[in-house]
This record gives structure tokens, C-alpha cells and sequence, in this order.
């Protein structure tokens, strides 16, 4: 068997290659959403992606017979380190043909870059922010994926484990059954108590335009609520605008939960999109020439959503704000024919989160593991 080579990308079109090689390892596949390549450019361009600002990353290719047999991303996330008292290297962006030799050496050259720049650890699949697609699937390879997750094939986590690589933590997805005439009584008892308890209301939008005054503030929630998470790493004042300009134009206002005190001060949300799913499988990693119009279509006329972010002020968690927001989010799947909702990749170990659902009628959906390794 031929020798594999393991080459840097150096260029916009090897740039292209790293990213277009999924589209061709995973044609065919019914379960995975393929990203938007202009997205995953953006995101893996050193001169548009403001995490670049404490973040050093190498990305390489692996050929065989000269064809791309693999893929994977180093990230040197200096801020996370820091926060965090560690020295790791991340990888992500992970793709190979089923040969765990072509594994071994894409993973091996990130650890010797790593042990270059004094690193101790590596751990992934993991991206420059909690904002970027994380985590390896390791149950629910016959799911439909969601427009925010990893999809990969059942080989991976096998040859991650057999190269000496460990569970650091999983995530679960769950998948919720919203075929529901009314919300149920216990959140919307909840909700009317909590409101009245603390002085809080809901915060109705009718235009994306309303809602995008209010992303500092959900940002900045987001900093202070998930300090504690899993290597998170707040986000700066560069990226919060990034993302801001990148997703607010999209959002639809009515599966956006916001509830704020008598100051008008965020203390909770929920943040969902209907899904995309499907109309990303259609569009097959690109917006022209009709890519556009499937993804148009998905965002009105669809009967699922993703929820992809919720967060409450320290404050106030553990006091029954979510009620809030999600007895209107569901309120507003019950008026507009949304019958499945998939929740955001949440910590196994969170469990007042994962509570949040135990209301509805529900199902794993996906369990994700980060991999970790000493050297």
C-alpha cells in the first residue's frame, strides 16, 4: 500500500480542498448536514475570524496515490489555556477514510506541532470558540444531524480509541415530541409564578431588526452564564460583533425567548431556529446556484426547530426562569405546526439544563465525546 503524506495547506485552493473533502468522504450519506463552505471559509480564515487574536491554528491534508484520504485542524487556543491552567492543543475539523493508519498520522502531526510549542495534552474535535462545530459522534449514527453538529461515521471514535485517546466529556442531544395541542400545565404554572415572584416579563419581537438591539446583552449573558462550562473561553467584544452581523439578519422573532426585569435587563433566553437541516443536505455546501432557495424555503415552512442556545443570569438560575421562554418558544410550534424539536448539545453532567425538557415527551437524540490524550 502506498505511503501516506501528510501536507500542510498552505493556499486559498488547498483552503478548499480541506474543505470540500467531507462532501466527497460522505456522499450519499442520508444522516450528515454538510456546512456552508463560504461559512466554514470564514470561519478557518486567518484575516476574517477575529479568534485568530489568541488562537494560532495549522491545518493539513492527507493524500494517498496522490487523492485526499483525511483531514484535520491544530488549534492553539492560548485564552483557554490560560483560563483553564492548561497546556492543550486542539484538533478539529476531523475527517478520514476508514483506515485508522491515515488517523494515526493526521492526529500524530498535531501533537508534534503541539510538543513544538510546549504543549503537554491534545483534546477535540474542538474549534477556535463554543460557537464552532464541537464534539465526536459517538451514538446516534442513524440520526439526522442539525445544521450546528458533527456528523461522522461509527469508525471514528473506534480508532480514536484504539490510538490511546480518552473520553474528557460528552454532550447529549435530545429530541423532543411537540405533538402537542397546548403547552404543558407545569410550565406555564411555573412561568406565571416566576414572572410574578421577581418582577420579570416576556419580551415579544415581531422583526429580526427588533431583536438584534438586544444581542450585546445576550452575548454578554452568554460570557457570564457558561464561565464554568467546559472549556469555554468568553467570547471578545470582536467576535460578539462577528456573530452578531453573521446570525442576527436570520433570526426569526418568533422562536426567540428573551425575559427581562423591570430595567428591561436580560436575565434568560432561548435562542431557535427552525431547521435547516434538509434544505443544507439539498443545497450540498453551497448557495448557488439554488442552495439559497432551499434554505429560504426551511426557514418558513418547516416542522422542526433546533434550539440551539439557552442561558439564564447566575443570578437566576435554579429558579425556574426557562418556564419563561419556553412556554412561549412552544406556544409558538403549537401555532405554526413545529412538531419536533432538537435541543442543543448539553453537558451530560448539567443537569439543570437536561431538566428543562423532562416536561415534554422526549428521546436521546445524539451523544458527542470530546477525546483527550497525555504526551
Amino acid at each position: 500500500m502506498a505511503p501516506i503524506e501528510i501536507k500542510e495547506v498552505q493556499s486559498k485552493k488547498d483552503l478548499k480542498k480541506f474543505i470540500a473533502f467531507p462532501d466527497k468522504l460522505y456522499k450519499g450519506n442520508p444522516y450528515r448536514v454538510p456546512p456552508l463552505h463560504t461559512f466554514e471559509m470564514s470561519t478557518l480564515d486567518k484575516s476574517k475570524n477575529p479568534a485568530f487574536e489568541y488562537c494560532d491554528a495549522k491545518y493539513w491534508l492527507a493524500y494517498r496515490d496522490g487523492k485526499i484520504v483525511g483531514r484535520i485542524a491544530g488549534i492553539i487556543n492560548h485564552k483557554s489555556n490560560e483560563i483553564w491552567n492548561e497546556k492543550n492543543i486542539r484538533f478539529g475539523w476531523i475527517d478520514f477514510i476508514e483506515d485508522q493508519e491515515v488517523a494515526k498520522a493526521l492526529l500524530n502531526k498535531v501533537i508534534d506541532w503541539g510538543k513544538t510549542q510546549g504543549m503537554t495534552g491534545i483534546h477535540g474535535p474542538l474549534g477556535f470558540t463554543d460557537m464552532d462545530l464541537e464534539g465526536m459522534l459517538v451514538e446516534g449514527f442513524e440520526e439526522l444531524s442539525t445544521q450546528a453538529e458533527i456528523y461522522n461515521y461509527p469508525y471514528y471514535p473506534k480508532f480514536m480509541e484504539a490510538l490511546g485517546f480518552h473520553k474528557d466529556t460528552d454532550w447529549l442531544q435530545m429530541e423532543l415530541d411537540l405533538h402537542i395541542k397546548e403547552v404543558p400545565e407545569k410550565i406555564r404554572r411555573i412561568s406565571k409564578l416566576v414572572q410574578q415572584k421577581y418582577g420579570l416579563k416576556y419580551k415579544k419581537f415581531k422583526s429580526a431588526k427588533q431583536i438584534k438591539p438586544y444581542a450585546q446583552q445576550l452575548f454578554d449573558l452568554i460570557n457570564l452564564s457558561y464561565k464554568d462550562l467546559y472549556g469555554f473561553v468568553p467570547l471578545t467584544q470582536k467576535q460578539i460583533d462577528y456573530y452578531t452581523k453573521m446570525y442576527f439578519d436570520m433570526v426569526n422573532p418568533k422562536y426567540v425567548g428573551m425575559v427581562v426585569d423591570k430595567d428591561d435587563k436580560l436575565i434568560g433566553f432561548g435562542l431557535g431556529f427552525l431547521s435547516l437541516s434538509k434544505a443544507m443536505q439539498k443545497a450540498k455546501g453551497k448557495m448557488l446556484p439554488f442552495g439559497w432557495f432551499h434554505l429560504l424555503k426551511a426557514m418558513y415552512f418547516n416542522d422542526t426547530i433546533d434550539l440551539l442556545l439557552h442561558a439564564v443570569h447566575p443570578d437566576f438560575q435554579g429558579k425556574g426562569v426557562p418556564a419563561i421562554f419556553y412556554e412561549n418558544m412552544t406556544q409558538a410550534c403549537i401555532d405554526n405546526g413545529v412538531t419536533k424539536a432538537i435541543t442543543s448539545h448539553i453537558l451530560e453532567d448539567n443537569k439543570p439544563s437536561l431538566q428543562m425538557f423532562k416536561n415534554f415527551k422526549h428521546r436521546q437524540h445524539m451523544r458527542r465525546r470530546i477525546y483527550a490524550k497525555e504526551f
